[in-house]
């Protein structure tokens, strides 16, 4: 399936709406959860003792299931169920930081043996549901959100891929179930943008299909606080479906800094205010809220912190996530998976922000400046990120597409605005920063602009003191009219 720019830009939010939902969660994990008007932070800490910013077993496991999706691997196949669950199986040996009592037990009884890993695990799952008639934990949930990335146009083998690699670990039907809908909603929003859990209740047994949809009716119109506790697959669904459905969609006002799409933090905010599992129920709720609202939804400042084993950053989950999707291809210019990129365009000698000289404005290969951060505006290589002497948390990269049509560059004056908030962030915190794009033509000089009206300048004079500064840039793009607070195209 070729995705359109929109599409893309919400198959890049699936993993990275997970691994910060879980982060943001760790530190209330079966503790005090955040107070009603209260922030969840990314302070590290909870039951695996994270540094801020780390995910817990939660995206942990997801990896080990990116790591082959993102292959193209069908998930439904001997070969890849094997590889997934030895993925499992070293991540318990190498990596676990914290791992559920049922995993855990599961992973430890699948010992060797001459049959393949998948196999192995998953008869230690049956014989660990026949042990334990509760045994149906969210431990199978929480990792799905990536398997809906699979196949985008076959629901049939999502379902599939969902329940098999669900049953790896958990082999209540339950368990299957809620990681089946969960994918099934994931697949639909990165294709038609629309959030819809009942829609896959065709896919799952005629006999509990009644129930499952009783249980959704009751995560949409029951006080959050209900699903609490949530260690149990149905009620650790519900709370997530809950945090989503039931917090509302901000109206998109840019002009008074309100933007529909805040709706992924302020639902992921109130996953984690739920309580109890914190970073189970945030986790969940992100893989599907990234799928709906995209990369470009996710707060800066939270991407640049979040990170993980097996040593992944932000940009690496994303990298997985559009290599799942596109069955583990790159495309024609090699992004994701391409080492460097290189755009041929002659170097301008960076130019310092007219209302901040602690921030330069430049091209791909500018490097007359002492930044000691960068944010990127344009698709870099593997290798490309981070810049030789910058730690990897201050160098920022940030999808934005050098592109008139609307729809290439979902939720636009969020973020040009919130790279604006995090180039602010970075001054507070003591660095130089340079910004910039391959000709900085448009992209640096609308964020330019947005930047400077963030501190303080009005639309007008933004516009006149980067043109000014500036003089080569492409003034009156689509893109400076979102910086500049007029996303309908209105110039003061």
């Amino acid at each position: 399936m070729r995705l359109t720019s929109d599409q893309m830009d919400r198959a890049c939010g699936v993993l990275l709406g997970q691994a910060c939902g879980d982060a943001l969660g760790v530190p209330y994990e079966f503790s005090t959860p955040p107070a009603a008007r209260e922030l969840a932070a990314m302070k590290g800490g909870g039951l695996g003792d994270y540094a801020p910013g780390e995910w817990s077993d939660d995206t942990q496991m997801a990896a080990c299931i990116a790591l082959v999706s993102s292959t193209g691997a069908d998930l439904t196949s001997i070969g890849a169920l094997d590889e997934v669950a030895g993925g499992f199986l070293r991540w318990r040996s190498e990596g676990a930081s914290d791992i559920g009592i049922q995993t855990s037990a599961v992973l430890g009884a699948a010992g060797g043996g001459r049959d393949g890993a998948g196999a192995r695990v998953a008869r230690a799952a049956q014989g660990y549901a026949a042990r334990n008639p509760r045994s149906a934990g969210s431990g199978a949930l929480m990792r799905t959100s990536i398997v809906g990335l699979t196949r985008l146009q076959d629901r049939d083998a999502t379902a599939t891929a969902a329940r098999l690699v669900a049953e790896l670990t958990h082999a209540d039907p339950l368990a299957g179930d809620s990681a089946l809908l969960w994918s099934e909603a994931v697949r639909v929003a990165v294709v038609e943008r629309r959030l819809d859990l009942k829609g896959g209740l065709d896919l799952i047994p005629e006999e509990r299909r009644d129930q499952w949809a009783t249980w959704i009716d009751d995560a949409e119109t029951q006080p959050m606080g209900t699903f609490n506790p949530n260690g149990f697959t149905v009620t650790a669904l519900q709370a997530a479906w809950a945090a989503i459905t039931q917090t509302p969609v901000p109206q998109d006002a840019p002009q008074r800094a309100s933007y529909s799409c805040l709706h992924l933090q302020h639902a992921l905010h109130n996953a984690v205010r739920i309580g109890n599992d914190t970073d189970t129920v945030a986790a969940i709720a992100g893989g599907l809220l990234g799928a709906y609202w995209g990369q470009s939804a996710v707060p800066l400042s939270w991407v640049r912190r979040v990170h993980g084993w097996p040593g992944l950053r932000a940009r690496d989950l994303v990298r997985l996530s559009v290599l799942t999707a596109t069955g583990g291809r790159s495309d024609n210019s090699g992004w994701p998976a391409g080492e460097r990129f290189e755009y041929g365009y002659a170097s301008r000698p960076a130019v310092a922000h007219p209302v901040d000289d602690g921030v330069y404005l430049g091209t791909e290969h500018t490097s007359d400046h002492d930044a000691t951060a960068i944010v990127s505006l344009f698709r870099r290589g593997r290798l490309d990120v981070p810049f030789q002497g910058i730690a990897a948390e201050n160098h920022i990269e940030v999808r934005l597409l050098d592109l008139e049509d609307p729809a290439a560059n979902p939720n636009l004056a969020f973020t040009l605005a919130d790279t604006a908030a995090v180039i602010d962030e970075l001054r507070g915190e003591g660095h130089r920063v340079l910004v910039h794009c391959v000709q900085a033509q448009q992209r640096t000089p609308s964020v330019a602009v947005a930047y400077a009206i963030r501190r303080g300048a009005t639309h007008t004079e933004a516009r006149r003191m980067v043109a000014e500064a500036l003089p080569h840039s492409r003034r009156h793009g689509r893109l400076w009219d979102f910086a500049a607070g007029h996303p309908q195209g209105e110039r003061p």
